[in-house]
């Protein structure tokens, strides 16, 4: 195998099973609304960050990168979605109550990848990383970009695994409760490193 390719693929395991907010989110769905409600949000973190990743490691990102305010701006608009994110899930009724919120489902979670400070980080990484000069972009975006889509579900399936079961030995609405609550927390706690690049 490649090693640049065997390279690529455990930074992509690496960067997508690691804990963030897409990983707390697709576990906090799962607890909330089972496996199967799940899948349409994990389709879309990987649909969309695979994009993402792609037009980011084939310029876009420079463009963001030398527009600082605009890049401050998605930061900041990126943390307060996240918090208010965080609130819900926090807030989210038990099974069978009413008002229970709603899965975010693939367009919500593609749309989210370009707000989420780690997809950010990783696809500043991956160009930084496994770009070559020396070697046409198209291609290398095209195995970027098929290297993330193929690890992607793999990865985020024992979140929603670990979601699922939660909510199963959840039941007792306070038990729930407090799972959501530290699901919140943690993804409140994924924005440190976002909140301290200012």
């Amino acid at each position: 195998m490649d090693p640049l390719l065997l390279s690529l693929t455990g930074f992509a395991v690496a960067m997508y099973i690691t804990p963030g907010p897409n990983n707390v989110m697709v576990a906090a769905s799962a607890a909330n609304h089972g496996l199967r409600a799940s899948v349409p949000h994990m389709l879309g973190i990987n649909a969309g960050f695979s994009l993402m990743l792609v037009l980011v490691c084939g310029g876009l990102g420079a463009v963001l990168l030398s527009l600082p305010d605009v890049l401050r701006a998605m930061r900041w608009a990126g943390a307060a979605w996240m918090l208010w994110l965080a609130w819900k899930i926090a807030t989210a009724a038990a099974p069978g109550a009413g008002g229970r919120r709603e899965v975010l489902g693939f367009w919500g979670a593609a749309a989210f990848q370009w707000v989420n400070p780690k997809a950010w980080m990783i696809a500043v990484g991956a160009a930084s990383q496994f770009l070559r000069a020396d070697q046409p972009l198209g291609g290398q975006l095209l195995r970027i970009g098929a290297v993330f889509l193929a690890v992607g579900l793999p990865c985020l399936l024992p979140w929603a695994m670990l979601g699922d079961a939660a909510g199963r030995l959840l039941q007792a609405p306070g038990r729930l409760r407090a799972f959501n609550v530290t699901m919140a927390v943690l993804l409140v706690v994924s924005l440190v490193p976002l909140l301290r690049q200012g």
